[in-house]
This record gives structure tokens, sequence and C-alpha cells, in this order.
């Protein structure tokens, strides 16, 4: 019997930064949720989370969630039952936050968080200069195109404010060591991978694919 594997990409992104990840299709079916609007500003995460929960169709499956998503993977196993939830550059429980996103939360900074670079994200991309850059702008134009501006400030309010003060139980958890939104240092029982950034679902994923390989299938 296959193992069917739902993914849920990072904030504002989509189901394309799991492209690199190549399953073995006689073991395992696998299945790309895409963001949905919230019902208000207001709405709250564990409701989102149970509409998300509507698209799984297949009983104990396995949940993947990178960044934002691995938040909403553990909300959704609330609602389900899972096989495994694996999380990729997330955070457990509002615990593993760091410092200045803590700080960001009660200054209510985020609030001047420019939603509307990623909103209009090619109106910007002619103020990149050089190679690299342009290359860069080009990546987040690639991955980064949920910019509906009601989802990115709700997004960023929740990620903030999630109240999950200790992990759920049996969840799999890999971090990168360079990762520079959730920093490593307030990450407590992680599979480690060195030199991953907060990108390293797209820059590691062949060890990511093999962490995740042995997990399920061992």
């Amino acid at each position: 019997m296959k193992i069917h594997i739902y993914f849920i990409p990072g904030l504002a992104a989509n189901s394309k930064i799991f492209e690199y990840l190549t399953f073995p299709k006689e073991q395992f079916e696998l299945y790309f949720l895409e963001w949905i609007l919230p019902l208000a500003e207001n709405e709250t995460i564990s409701n989102y989370a149970q509409r998300m929960a509507e698209n799984i169709k297949h009983k104990k499956p396995v949940l993947i969630g990178v960044s934002f998503g691995g938040i909403i993977a553990q909300e959704m196993a609330k609602f389900i039952d899972t096989q495994k939830v694996i999380i990729i550059s997330s955070i457990k429980s509002n615990q593993e936050l760091p410092k200045r996103l803590k700080l960001v939360q009660i200054t209510k900074a985020y609030k001047l968080f420019p939603t509307k670079v990623i909103e209009n994200l090619e109106d910007y991309t002619k103020y990149f200069l050089g190679d690299f850059l342009k290359k860069r702008a080009n990546t987040y134009k690639k991955y980064l195109s949920i910019r509906n501006p009601l989802y990115l400030n709700w997004a960023i309010y929740n990620v903030l404010h999630w109240q999950q003060k200790t992990p759920l139980s049996k969840i799999i958890h890999i971090h990168g060591t360079e990762d520079n939104v959730f920093t490593i240092k307030n990450i407590k029982n992680c599979i480690k991978i060195k030199g991953g950034t907060h990108i390293m679902i797209l820059t590691k994923s062949k060890k990511i694919l093999k962490i995740i390989l042995k997990t399920l299938i061992t």
C-alpha cells in the first residue's frame, strides 16, 4: 500500500518549492496543498487549519510542511489522524520563536511589514541591480506567488501569535543550522542539516529527501 503525503508550502509560497523532492512512485502518492484565503482578518488559525484539512482525502496521511506550512500542518494534525507530521525550517511551539520575532510581536512592528512588496513583486524587480540580485528576484517571483494582502497580513500575524506552548508529540523536525528566520539556537529536538538556510527546501533537497525517506520507510 502506498504512503500518501500531503505537502504544505511556506508563507506566501506555492507548491513549486517541493519540485526537487523526487519520491519513488511505487511507494508514495504525493498531493500538494495550496494556500486558501482566510475568511477574515480575525479567522483563527485553528479554523483555517480545519478548512485546509478538508482537502485531505486519505486516512492516516503524512503531512509535510515548510516554515509557516509546518505550523499549519501541526494545526491540521489536531483534526485528522496522521501517520506522521514532518516540519522543515519551522517551529514546534511559540517557545522556539527567536527573541527578535517576539519583540516584533510585542511592539506590533509586523504591521509595518511591506506586504505590498510581495503583492506587487514585478513592479519592484526593476530596482534589482546585478545578475545575482536579478536571479534572486526571479526565484522569488517563481516561488512566492501568493500575494493577496489579506492572506499575507493574516499569515504574518499568526506566525507571531501562535499559541502552541508545548510541542505536539511525535513531530519530526528538520532544521538548518544557518536558518536566519527561526534560528537554530532556539530549536529543540530536531534533525540538523549543516549549512541549511531557511530556504533549504530548494538548496538541500537531496539531504532532506534522504531524511524523509529514512523516517517513513524504516
